[in-house]
C-alpha cells in the first residue's frame, strides 16, 4: 500500500501537469506512448503467435486511423465525419463489452476461442480511447488552450472520484455483488456511493472550471452515465484477465501494475463521455 501511494503521489502530479502544459502535439505523443504501452500489454489476451508480431499487427491497426483521420480534421478541431465515427464505434464497442462482462461466464463461449475477435476488442477499447482524450483536449483550443484541458481533468476527476466513493462505500455497506464472477468485490451498494460521490466532485469541478453544459441537467446526466460506463470498464478489464490467467497487465507502475491496470476505466469513460458531450451540447 505504501509503495502505491507513493507512485500516485508521483504520477498524479505529472499526468495534470501533461494534460494542461504540453503543447498539443506533445500531449498526443504523451497520450500516444500510453496507447503503445496498453496495447503490448494486451498482446496476453490474444493467445497465439509471438508478442512481438501481435504487437505489430495491433501497432498497424492504431496507424491506420492516422490516415482514415485526415490531418486537417486535428489541426481544424472538429469532431466530424471519420473521427465521430471512430469515436461513436468506441462507445457503441463498450455497451456490448459491458454486456459480455456482465453476463459472464455464459459469454465467453462467443469469443474465447477467437484470437481474431480478442485483436479487434484491443483496438476498439485503446483507439477510441486514444482519439476520444484528443477530441476533448482540442475543444476551444484556438480560444482558450486550457478549456480542453478541463475537460480532459474533467472526465479523469468523475472516474477517479467515483473509484474512491464506491470503494468507501462498497466497504461499508456493500451486500449485493454486481458481478461476482468477474470481480466479487464490486457491489451495487459501491456504484451507488461511486456515484454520489462523482456527482459531487464533478459539480464542483464544472463549477470551478466554469465548464460549459447547455443546462445543469445535461451536467449530471452526462456524469450519471460515464460513472457507470466506467465501473462496467473496470469490469470488462478484470473479466479478460480472468481468462487470461493474468493478475496484472504488466508490473511498468510500482504497486499498481500495468498501464491497462490504472486505464481500464478511463478507456471506457472517455469515447462515452465525448461523443455524448459533442452531441448533446
Amino acid at each position: 500500500m505504501k509503495q502505491r501511494i507513493i507512485t500516485a503521489l508521483i504520477l498524479g502530479p505529472l499526468v495534470i501537469w501533461g494534460v494542461f502544459q504540453l503543447p498539443f502535439v506533445g500531449f498526443m505523443l504523451m497520450l500516444g506512448a500510453i496507447t503503445l504501452i496498453g496495447l503490448w500489454e494486451w498482446t496476453q489476451f490474444i493467445e497465439s503467435g509471438p508478442r512481438a508480431t501481435k504487437m505489430i499487427l495491433l501497432l498497424t491497426g492504431f496507424l491506420c486511423t492516422f490516415s482514415f483521420i485526415p490531418s486537417n480534421t486535428i489541426s481544424n478541431f472538429d469532431i466530424t465525419g471519420s473521427l465521430s465515427i471512430v469515436i461513436a464505434i468506441g462507445a457503441c464497442w463498450w455497451i456490448i463489452a459491458s454486456a459480455l462482462a456482465i453476463t459472464y461466464p455464459k459469454s465467453t463461449s462467443l469469443w474465447k476461442d477467437s484470437d481474431i475477435l480478442r485483436f479487434f476488442f484491443g483496438l476498439l477499447t485503446l483507439v477510441p480511447f486514444f482519439w476520444s482524450i484528443v477530441a476533448l483536449r482540442a475543444v476551444h483550443v484556438d480560444v482558450d488552450s486550457y478549456y480542453g484541458a478541463k475537460l480532459v481533468m474533467y472526465v479523469c476527476a468523475l472516474v477517479w472520484a467515483a473509484d474512491s466513493g464506491a470503494y468507501f462505500a462498497g466497504r461499508h455497506f456493500g451486500k449485493h455483488k454486481m458481478a461476482p464472477h468477474v470481480s466479487p468485490n464490486k457491489t451495487i451498494e459501491g456504484l451507488i456511493g461511486g456515484i454520489i460521490v462523482a456527482l459531487l466532485v464533478g459539480w464542483g469541478m464544472a463549477t470551478w472550471f466554469e465548464l460549459q453544459f447547455s443546462t445543469p441537467w445535461l451536467m449530471i446526466l452526462l456524469t450519471l452515465i460515464t460513472v457507470i460506463i466506467s465501473v462496467l470498464g473496470d469490469l470488462v478489464e478484470s473479466m479478460f484477465k480472468r481468462v487470461a490467467g493474468i493478475k496484472d497487465s504488466s508490473n511498468i507502475i510500482p504497486g499498481h501494475g500495468g498501464v491497462l491496470d490504472r486505464v481500464d476505466s478511463l478507456t471506457a469513460a472517455f469515447p462515452v463521455f465525448t461523443i455524448l458531450y459533442f452531441m448533446l451540447q
